[in-house]
């Protein structure tokens, strides 16, 4: 099929992508990747594209002390590919290499990802494991947002009309963190059927332990990272994982718990924990 027809427009700043995003319609296109087919499909029917290819403030990587900011238009590629500074001890370049396949990943961004809300996408998962946080610009001014609180749930984000997401910020993991993450997926390149991701920084206080791909935004399961030493092992069975997970049917409560055990085995690699 081809695309209902839509008007174009390739703004040359945030205020002019701001303004165009005004009228009523309009749609942000960032990579692609996703809006793309759904376009051919007519399951998206904008009356305008607004396409933030040539916004070079969207691509901008600022790094210090105390992490991360990523322009929304940096493609998964990049980060693979190492071409930013990686504040996470690996965990950005090891989720970004296992985004679909390469041909997605040099056209497909971060910040497109995070707005079309997959809830089988990786950057939401990882992104709430990492504690990140969205900086949103509309007409009446810019926002910071969490990730535990911009995606609500099935393609459906905090943005709103008008709004779009320029920047995501990260923060810096100590050299004494540690972090799992674990998909599983019918093939390689699929999106995921489950997706367990754990992060530790003793330096910060920080747990977090994150169940995705559940059909809705990420499950931050704040009771079972508050069990999670920092040095040793965890005294976890697979019982405690499942008593911690959403409702789910018998099949995918396997797969998500599997997923969240992994994910632990990988944090705690050089202790006793095993699935």
């Amino acid at each position: 099929m081809k695309p209902a027809p839509f008007d174009y427009t390739r703004p040359v700043d945030l205020p002019g992508a701001v303004k165009a995003l005004a009228g009523d319609g309009a749609r942000v296109l960032a990579g692609g990747q996703s809006l793309g087919p759904m376009l051919n499909l007519r399951l998206a029917r904008p009356g305008l594209l607004v396409d933030l290819r040539r916004i070079e403030e969207l691509r901008r990587v600022e790094g210090d002390g105390d992490g991360l900011v990523l322009g929304a238009m940096t493609t998964h590629a990049t980060i693979e590919d190492g071409q930013v500074p990686d504040t996470t001890r690996g965990m950005l370049r090891r989720v970004a290499a296992d985004i679909a396949y390469r041909a997605v990943r040099t056209r497909g961004t971060m910040g497109g990802s995070l707005a079309h809300a997959d809830p089988a996408a990786d950057w939401v998962t990882a992104l709430t494991a990492l504690d990140a946080t969205l900086t949103v610009v509309r007409a009446g001014g810019t926002e910071s947002l969490p990730m535990t609180r911009f995606m609500t749930g099935a393609f459906a984000t905090a943005l709103g009309e008008g709004a779009m997401l320029t920047a995501i910020a990260i923060p810096r993991l100590s050299a004494q963190a540690r972090w799992g993450y674990y998909k599983i997926c019918r093939k390689p390149g699929e999106f995921a059927d489950a997706i367990g991701a754990v992060v530790l920084d003793p330096a910060r206080n920080y747990r977090r332990v994150v169940m995705g791909a559940v059909g809705g935004a990420p499950v931050v399961l704040d009771g079972l990272a508050a069990t999670l030493p920092f040095d040793g092992t965890p005294n976890l069975t697979r019982a405690d994982i499942e008593a911690a997970a959403p409702v789910m049917d018998a099949v995918d409560r396997q797969l998500h718990v599997v997923a969240v055990e992994r994910a632990l085995a990988q944090t705690y690699a050089n202790g006793a924990y095993a699935t």
